[in-house]
């Protein structure tokens, strides 16, 4: 016997931050989760910086993300640089 019962489980999730209004579509509670943790952990890093540093890191990220490959070569150069303190 079969029945057209449509499955049941996850649908989607729109959240809404009351804060800055920035709004999120999930279709998996996981995804769903993820958004709302990045968003919260973005808030958290954002409140941290003074306005000369917020506005120096948004220019530093619509640079990075701007040019793919950009973020995995800085890194690879940071890695290769001497420690701090030591002649270049």
């Amino acid at each position: 016997m079969t029945t057209n019962t449509p499955p049941s489980g996850w649908d989607k999730a729109a959240f809404r931050c009351g804060r800055c209004g920035a709004e999120h579509t999930a279709t998996t509670e996981a995804n769903h989760l993820k958004a709302v943790g990045a968003h919260s952990d973005a808030h958290a890093v954002w409140d941290r910086l003074d306005p000369i540093e917020q506005s120096g890191l948004a220019s530093i990220l619509r640079t990075i993300l701007s040019a793919p490959g950009l973020a995995t070569e800085l890194l690879a150069l940071a890695d290769r640089q001497p420690a701090e303190g030591h002649d270049r």
